[in-house]
């Protein structure tokens, strides 16, 4: 999904985006705030306060096989928010719809509502950001202190998640946005999942594959002795975060060749079988290198989890005021 700012719609960095649901892959985006454009990001609305003829349908700003996104402005107020309308059938919408309405954190993009339909489809009213997806922040690298602040903000998302029982499941860059304030949040929830309380969750293979953690390719996955190794399905989101950091720091997907076709069978044996790429000496610090490292752990049992990887050095030892303005930067000159 594209930031509310004009510029073109961001796409994946791989002419292969395999996902074998059909969830919705754009993220929300984000509003242009001005003095005359409140902002969305006020405390959210009990569900019934807001109807879809109080809006105005100014573009679309995403489609996807579950449903379209469009930035639509409210009547009275001229606040600019996005709608996504997920269409009625789709698997997963109800589950959606669950993650929405049971998360409320600065570091996920807000719903505002959900909002009644004729039609019987879902529609989600969404904050805006006005830095757009990193998708659209890939390429030429990304400098390491603002790194160091995308992979923090993302990471606390997360933490929050996991204390809501929630997993992701898709965390690549185009579903993490962020505002020119320096703001980082995760967006669209098309196959987000929460976790039962005993700890049970679908093993099926959904997702980006792209970004998909080697276990998820793998879900009945056999340990030495030839029994089913139980999967942490948290662990999969501290994989996808891993390949965002190495994606905007290398300029490029990073686990294929630059310019090898990314079909599913060069992404799973990648993924599964292949050596994390060689960073370029003095392409990063030692601290970043063993971050990605921890994230990237092929077993999943020997990843770093979330709370580990906010008390890395990587995050906790960043200077906080250098590291948000580098981010602010980095979103104002792409």
């Amino acid at each position: 999904m594209a930031a509310a700012r004009e510029r073109k719609l961001p796409q994946l960095h791989l002419t292969l985006d395999v996902r074998t649901s059909c969830a919705f892959r754009c993220p929300a985006p984000a509003p242009q705030v001005t003095a005359e454009t409140p902002s969305t990001s006020a405390v959210a609305r009990p569900d019934g306060e807001f109807r879809l003829l109080d809006f105005d349908r100014l573009s679309v700003l995403g489609r996807g096989n579950g449903g379209t996104v469009h930035k639509v402005s409210h009547r009275r107020t001229s606040a600019l928010y996005a709608l996504k309308i997920i269409h009625r059938g789709h698997p997963g919408a109800a589950d959606e719809v669950d993650v929405v309405r049971r998360v409320d954190s600065p570091h996920i993009v807000r719903c505002h509502s959900v909002l009644p339909t004729a039609s019987g489809d879902s529609a989600l009213l969404l904050e805006l950001m006005d830095g757009g997806s990193l998708d659209s922040l890939v390429g030429g690298g990304f400098p390491e202190a603002a790194l160091a602040e995308v992979a923090a903000q993302a990471l606390s998302g997360l933490a929050y998640l996991r204390s809501r029982r929630v997993v992701h499941r898709d965390m690549k860059p185009a579903n993490i946005l962020v505002s020119r304030a320096g703001q980082v949040k995760i967006a669209d929830f098309g196959i987000a999942e929460v976790v039962s309380r005993a700890g049970n969750h679908r093993a099926a293979y959904e997702g980006t594959a792209a970004y998909m953690s080697p276990e998820r390719f793998d879900t009945e996955r056999l340990h030495d002795d030839g029994e089913v190794v139980p999967v942490d399905p948290y662990a999969a989101d501290v994989w996808g975060l891993g390949i965002t950091v190495l994606e905007l720091l290398m300029g490029r997907y990073p686990l294929l060749p630059a310019g090898q076709k990314p079909t599913w069978a060069a992404l799973m044996c990648a993924i599964c079988f292949g050596e994390l790429p060689a960073i370029p000496d003095g392409a990063a610090s030692a601290a970043l290198r063993d971050f990605v490292a921890a994230c990237l752990h092929k077993d999943h049992r020997k990843r770093a989890s979330v709370a580990e990887l906010l008390a890395h050095p990587f995050v906790a030892g960043r200077d906080l005021t250098v590291s948000r303005r580098a981010l602010c930067q980095v979103i104002e000159h792409r």
